[in-house]
């Protein structure tokens, strides 16, 4: 072998990729998985081969000496000590485009729906590309959602990011439902994020309807998925709505839940060995909170917007709950549904002086606003009365707002609430809740 033919071997030994070291599972402690001599990075990918059916696909989640943590994104069946463990090239990419439209997904990008495959040559990453902050769009439009209370009351923006606080069987499903057929928006992301089985199908069919589904892509992770793949639908609706925003769209991302992602981390971060902080939660469970949400709001200038909802569970109606807390203050407002308004029968059950939106002293003119504050006043006041108006004990003439409240009370009611299949537009929210005032001034 001449000299040339030396040297050019050589370059090709130094330029070529280094293969990749398979390594073999050791240990399985509940869904972590343990193996050694695996050569990748935290958050890659890894193929673990079985002795029957396709390789398993899990992701590695930290190391400990020669041991690296791994966690699956599908079920584990069939896995026996020193399975072969191999590390998989590349990025994991996910369809992505307009034909998701109508369709729905799991956390894998795979139909769920049964209407074959899916048919798209986009496709994205499931982290996504971080936005300066000073480079992005400015919120200064209203967004018609098309559900009075809010519309009037709570005021949201193209691209603010709003959290639904509630308990369980308050409504939280049927007011995004109302959001989703209603709101002026070009796509719809929902993402349904460790809901029941059941919930899954009743959105989808019952709620969300024929009529909102055809602008509209839903991503489901049931709770019975494993936490890594509940984890990754959430991240993924965030990327197609992303996707769907740098493309120009208005886009409106509706999650449900934000807890159960929290929860689905907490699971994670436990089983890693990770110390639980605060009621169970370990510090990464509050630290993926913001990394997610921030994704959300507007992008640069001249494209598209993407606001989104939030669902946040209140265990036992404690809005004092750690995630109900930690979200309240990332979030740029907040609705909280009332049980006692849903147990009246009240729907949207939002209760009203719990609820604010941090952006609509900007996106209402200031007669709008002080309408607002005034109906906000006038049912605060009503409600401080509420034991004495009860029991017969309250006089007439001792507060003017309660007074007032008394006499226009159905009047008030029927502005509040709203059929589903109902829909107010902004424009004719606010007017609505004009002539209430005027109506209840006189």
């Amino acid at each position: 072998m001449d000299l040339l033919e030396r040297l050019r071997l050589q370059r090709q030994a130094i330029t070529a990729p280094p293969l990749r070291v398979a390594g073999r599972l050791t240990r399985m402690v509940g869904m972590t998985l343990e193996a050694v001599g695996l050569n990748s990075v935290t958050g890659g990918r890894c193929l673990i081969m079985r002795e029957e059916g396709e390789p398993i696909e899990a992701e590695v989640l930290g190391f400990h000496g020669d041991l690296t943590y791994l966690m699956p994104v599908s079920g584990i069946e069939g896995l026996r000590p020193g399975a072969p463990v191999q590390a998989a090239a590349g990025v994991a990419q996910f369809p992505a485009g307009l034909a998701l439209l109508g369709r729905v997904i799991d956390g894998r990008g795979r139909p769920l729906d049964g209407h074959g495959p899916l048919r798209t040559q986009e496709s994205v990453g499931l982290q996504g590309q971080v936005i300066n902050p000073l480079h992005r769009q400015p919120i200064t439009t209203a967004m018609d959602v098309g559900v009075r209370a809010i519309n009037a009351l709570t005021t949201v923006g193209r691209g603010q990011r709003m959290g639904l606080f509630a308990g369980s069987g308050v409504g939280k499903s049927v007011l995004l439902g109302m959001m989703a057929r209603h709101a002026q928006a070009d796509v719809i992301v929902v993402g349904l994020i460790g809901e029941r089985g059941r919930e899954v199908k009743e959105f989808i069919h019952d709620i969300l309807g024929e009529e909102g589904m055809r602008k509209a892509v839903v991503v489901a992770a049931p709770a019975d998925d494993p936490p890594l793949l509940r984890l990754h639908a959430a991240a993924l609706a965030t990327a197609l709505a992303e996707n769907f925003r740098d493309q120009g769209q208005h886009v409106l991302l509706l999650m449900d839940s934000l807890t159960r992602y929290a929860q689905a981390q907490r699971e994670i971060g436990l089983a890693v060995g990770e110390p639980p902080a605060t009621k169970g939660y370990p510090p990464s469970a509050f630290a993926k909170l913001p990394a997610l949400v921030e994704r959300a709001g507007n992008g640069l200038q001249g494209v598209g917007s993407m606001t989104a909802f939030y669902t946040v569970l209140t265990e036992g109606d404690d809005l004092q709950d750690p995630i109900a807390d930690a979200a309240r203050a990332i979030l740029d407002g907040h609705l909280v549904l009332s049980r006692r308004l849903a147990d009246e029968g009240h729907f949207p059950a939002i209760d009203i002086e719990a609820s604010i939106s941090r952006l609509m002293p900007v996106l209402s003119t200031p007669e709008q606003l002080r309408r607002a504050l005034r109906f906000k006043q006038m049912s605060s006041r009503y409600q401080q009365n509420r034991d004495l108006i009860a029991i017969g004990a309250y006089a007439r003439g001792s507060d003017v707002d309660t007074d007032f409240y008394i006499e226009h009370r159905s009047v008030i009611l029927d502005f509040l609430r709203q059929g589903m299949l109902e829909k107010s537009s902004l424009d004719e929210a606010r007017l609505r809740l004009e002539r209430l005032l005027q109506g209840v001034a006189s």
